[in-house]
């Protein structure tokens, strides 16, 4: 009987073949799209990849309004122009599916990886009763053959919890966005989705507090002796009074100060657990700077190259199924991690310390002991951070002398303690974390001299602004998104305007948004709603709640909150519109008809500056995309447009909006049409979300038809005539 194992990526569908091909394996071409066979005589194995997800969600329907609750799979590229590559992977699938009887979902083992290959077999293959999985966490040959030696049934329930997120973050996505868009009255299209309004709710909040803080005055009162800094234990003083008595009561006694108690310890600090994918993001960021999202695209490369295992994990555990002497020892072989591997193999040190948070599906991150080859800066960067918490997870501790040493004078209490590194153990293998050290004097019980008494005033700060790393540490902290969406959350709302800067700032447009629907329909950002739902479908691939409970439940919810908005639907208008009016960023004057030129943005996230008296002037200038523009309030002598100042990556420079101003002259070959109507820029975004298959096709005539077809059966002859192997 022929089988038909179906991979997330082609390069993991590459790997599989050669793992249970033992070289055997034959590659076949069909349209552009490889795919492998493996011929063990009575039958065969197909080996073929997706490219994420061939089907995506799409109404019932052509209703344009709100609300809209009937969603159905269709294949991707007949819903976007932008999916419509993934066609010819459709096409290979539905080429192999007639071949075969059963079915293997090979793709990545979480609820994503789960939704694309179960699609697949239930649309294209209709074998869903003949279908098993394969479960592996690296693309190593070992892994893979031992996964499909040891197929498992399906994980239906995971699929029934995929499919009831793709359902509800589809239906409040559009039926919300359409209620706001509506809203406008024909203004800018504006979304909101249903973890998207929790998130921007959290960063809104937290701008507030930024902005409503005021800073308060408080005193820290020490005592410096024998060189070392006692701070008063009373803390952070917030009466001067109370302060101002302190320091008068140790300045009296300086001269009768006792040391009361030294105390004196070694501790011993356990080596950090093994990265999850959350705590890799952190990490990343805090000791390279890399973005979450670029974090998460290099370890799904490194992974797919079977260098680490998969990276989407909670688990901070490594069990002992895993071969981790083994891997230590491939470890000890690379000049990087030879002395480090060395030492552990030859205490024997292979139990690891691990963290709390534990995943079904997968370990922690690891790396397989392949040695890597052909990495990128960044991927050699963060392969050496995975590769170093890994085997400083079986490090033996740290040591740390600590002291804590207690003063008074008069009625006043001082404390002092340092803390001193006296065995590095784990921390040398590490290499990227440090333990904070400060030294103390030796001190003995009995009379000290106070040398100087210190008063320092200072004021409160006010909170921290969230880096992506740190909010996605905060969504995982409230159960909101997974851990392989919270990064794209956070980065739709950065698209969307709605958010700015390495250090999150909310933007004028955002705020307009949130302060909107928090007074007139909270419930749409309240992150009590999705979080009840977020519990459910985890119930969902437990098996203890059912697809159709939940997806009724959300959609109960979602017109509740539509409820809500229509009966204040007026009043969101109102003051969306007059937000909106008061956030937008006035570049200058229009040269057509002294309009204010504002920033807008485009359906597709595109940013470009248009007259505000739109539909009367169509005037229009491109932007430089991500970038930070900033009036100058100055105007170029030539063109007459204004001059803006743009900060994009570390470059500063000004530049006025017309790109065929005579001061671009070297910027002339790549120039667009100084003016272009607003009609024409819709034009072209409508074409480009036009499937391709809908654009007419050009008659061909008879002689090109016929040299056509006979170039292609001399192809199809050559191609025929040896096998190209993998």
């Amino acid at each position: 009987m022929d089988t038909l194992i179906i991979a997330e990526k082609p390069s993991v569908a590459l790997r599989i073949a050669i793992a249970l091909g033992n070289g055997a394996q034959r590659r076949e071409v069909l349209n552009g799209v490889s795919y492998y066979i493996i011929d063990n005589g009575a039958s065969k194995i197909y080996i073929a990849s997706a490219v994420g997800h061939i089907f995506t969600m799409h109404q019932i329907g052509n209703k344009h309004d709100y609300p809209v609750l009937e969603v159905e799979w269709v294949p991707s590229y007949k819903v976007s122009s932008i999916m419509y590559y993934t066609k010819k992977y459709f096409d290979v699938f539905e080429h192999l599916s007639s071949k075969c009887r059963a079915f293997i979902n090979a793709c990545d083992f979480d609820v994503e990886g789960t939704v694309i290959g179960t699609n697949i077999i239930n649309f294209i293959a209709h074998g869903l009763e003949r279908t098993k999985r394969m479960k592996f966490s690296t693309t190593t040959a070992q892994d893979l053959k031992y996964s499909y030696e040891h197929l498992l049934p399906l994980d239906i329930n995971n699929f029934y919890a995929g499919e009831t997120r793709h359902v509800l973050d589809w239906l409040w996505g559009i039926n919300l966005s359409r209620a706001l868009s509506s809203a406008m009255q024909g203004g800018k299209p504006l979304s909101i989705g249903r973890v998207q309004g929790p998130t921007l709710a959290l960063l809104a909040e937290r701008e507030i507090e930024i902005k409503n803080f005021e800073p308060k005055p408080y005193w820290n009162v020490s005592a410096i002796i024998e060189g070392a800094k006692f701070s008063n234990t009373r803390g952070n003083i917030f009466e001067k009074q109370i302060a101002d008595a302190a320091y008068s009561e140790t300045e009296k006694n300086k001269g009768n100060a006792t040391i009361e108690s030294v105390e004196e310890k070694e501790e011993y600090v356990s080596p950090y657990p093994p990265f999850d994918l959350t705590s890799l993001q952190l990490e990343a960021s805090r000791v390279m700077g890399y973005d979450p999202s670029t974090t998460l695209a290099i370890a799904q490369s490194l992974y797919e190259r079977s260098y680490i295992s998969y990276p989407r994990t909670s688990s901070q555990k490594l069990p002992f199924s895993i071969p981790l002497p083994r891997i230590i020892s491939d470890l000890s072989k690379n000049p990087l991690y030879a002395a480090s591997a060395g030492m552990l193999i030859k205490g024997k040190m292979f139990k690891p310390h691990e963290g709390a948070k534990t995943d079904e599906a997968h370990p922690a991150i690891y790396p397989t002991g392949i040695m890597p080859k052909g990495l990128t800066a960044q991927e050699q960067k963060l392969y050496d951070l995975v590769a170093k918490r890994f085997l400083a997870c079986f490090g033996p501790y740290a040591k740390v002398a600590k002291a804590k040493v207690q003063a008074r004078a008069g009625s006043e209490t001082y404390m002092a303690s340092g803390s001193v590194v006296i065995e590095r153990g784990w921390l040398d293998i590490y290499g990227y974390a440090e333990l904070k050290e400060s030294t103390l004097p030796k001190f003995a019980k009995g009379h000290a001299a106070i040398e100087k008494v210190l008063m320092e005033e200072l004021t409160t700060k006010p909170p921290r602004r969230y880096t992506k790393a740190m909010l996605i540490a905060e969504l995982e902290k409230r159960s909101l998104g997974t851990k392989a969406t919270r990064a794209s959350i956070i980065d739709t709302l950065f698209k969307r305007n709605y958010i700015t800067g390495a250090l999150i700032n909310v933007t004028s447009f955002g705020m307009s948004v949130y302060n909107t629907l928090n007074k007139y329909a909270s419930m749409i950002i309240k992150e009590e709603t999705t979080r009840k739902l977020e519990e459910d479908m985890e119930k969902i691939a437990t098996g203890s709640k059912s697809e159709a409970e939940v997806i009724s439940e959300g959609k109960e919810l979602l017109l509740e909150a539509l409820e809500m908005f229509n009966k204040n639907k007026q009043g969101i208008s109102s003051d969306m519109k007059e937000g909106f009016a008061a956030s937008e960023v006035v570049l200058g004057k229009c040269p057509l008809d002294g309009g204010n030129l504002v920033i807008r943005h485009s359906r597709t996230g595109k940013i470009f500056a248009s007259c505000s008296n739109y539909p009367d002037c169509k005037a229009i200038y491109p932007l430089p995309q991500h970038a930070k523009i900033v009036p100058t309030g100055k105007v170029c002598e030539y063109c007459h447009t204004p001059i803006v100042k743009v900060f994009r990556n570390k470059k500063v420079f000004e530049m006025d909006l017309d790109p065929n101003c005579i001061t671009k002259k070297s910027w002339q070959s790549k120039a667009a049409p100084a003016v272009e109507t607003a009609k024409a820029i819709n034009e072209k975004e409508a074409a480009l979300r036009k499937p391709k298959e809908q654009e007419p096709k050009r008659k061909e005539s008879k002689p090109k038809r016929r040299q056509r077809r006979s170039s292609a059966k001399g192809k199809a002859k050559k191609k025929g005539a040896k096998d190209v192997h993998a």
